[in-house]
């Protein structure tokens, strides 16, 4: 349970990210973690004023505004921006086509990008297929973990990019493979290089774009009956693929040795030391208490150029 403070301590967590489609967003508020980061999942997926007012109280939050969706739109219906309470912070991204409408998907994504950061000056900016077009914009870049996520940074490093750097990194508090692999499921397969490895007939999508909560309460969009597998309807079982057919998410959820992985917050001013742990930053952004532990670890002792922001002593 991502509740339970000894949990998120062992993991060495200091951050949680919430999917609406999945949980009551409200549950961050009983876990001990001070940034609570929204994804985006469809305008009518987005919490209520209220919930995002409540939260703000208590937390850091930054709520995933895709810069092409009505209602976020810079350039043209920004309704949404006088909606947002005081105290939100923004994620900002080109969108997933999954939650984007055919018109909104061919909207030009650069001059609404820099139009919002100008809204926005403190908003991340969500790199995943803009990454030359978030950089120029400013910002934390905030990307996916993957293989070349130490080899990017080094080389943004090396270039004398010197601004933050966040990591997006669905985690699994789980040592089954089955178990990681049917909770990324949903999550893995919409990444291009899955997608293109998997059967024709797998689902990959359903009314909860996830295969499950991190909340220990269902979420109300998940109360249809469940499959013999124990699945949604709908959604990827990646243990009932094929053994050829598993292996792009083998590739994609593969776990070392400790499993940590980490939400990366960067300066340029050093690494973190390690304190017993690996000096990869140890603080972890959760997706879900059952998503997927990402590659990308390196051993005790290694030394990268960022450093987490997170107290190592009271993580």
């Amino acid at each position: 349970m991502l509740t339970a403070e000894r949990a998120v301590s062992k993991a060495g967590l200091d951050a949680v990210a919430l999917k609406p489609a999945e949980c009551d967003v409200r549950e961050a508020l009983s876990v001990p973690l001070d940034v609570v980061a929204i994804d985006y999942e469809g305008r009518e997926r987005l919490p209520d004023e209220d919930v995002l007012r409540e939260l703000a109280a208590e937390k850091e939050v930054r709520l995933t505004t895709p810069v092409r969706a009505d209602g976020f739109d810079p350039l043209g219906d920004d309704s949404l921006y006088e909606w947002l309470p005081d105290g939100i912070r923004q994620v900002l991204v080109a969108g997933h086509g999954a939650y984007l409408t055919d018109d909104e998907a061919g909207r030009a994504v650069a001059p609404r990008l820099r139009a919002a950061r100008e809204r926005a000056p403190d908003a991340w900016v969500g790199t995943e297929g803009i990454e030359r077009i978030a950089l120029a914009a400013g910002g934390t870049q905030y990307e996916l973990l993957s293989r070349s996520t130490r080899r990017d940074v080094r080389a943004l490093r090396a270039a004398g990019f010197d601004g933050e750097v966040a990591v997006y990194a669905p985690t699994a508090l789980t040592d089954d493979d089955d178990e990681i692999l049917d909770a990324v499921g949903a999550y893995v397969s919409r990444r291009r290089p899955v997608a293109r490895a998997l059967p024709d007939d797998a689902s990959t999508t359903s009314a909860t774009p996830a295969s499950t909560s991190w909340s220990a309460t269902p979420p109300a969009a998940s109360t249809s009956s469940p499959s013999k597998s124990g699945a949604p309807p709908g959604i990827l079982r990646v243990s009932e693929l094929t053994a050829e057919h598993r292996r792009p998410f083998r590739r994609s959820a593969e776990r070392t040795g400790d499993g940590t992985v980490g939400w990366l917050l960067s300066d340029p001013r050093g690494f973190h030391a390690g304190h017993g742990r690996p000096t990869y930053p140890v603080s972890q952004h959760i997706q879900s208490d059952r998503a997927a532990k990402f590659s990308a670890t390196p051993t005790t002792g290694e030394q990268l150029p960022f450093k987490s922001v997170a107290d190592p002593d009271g993580v």
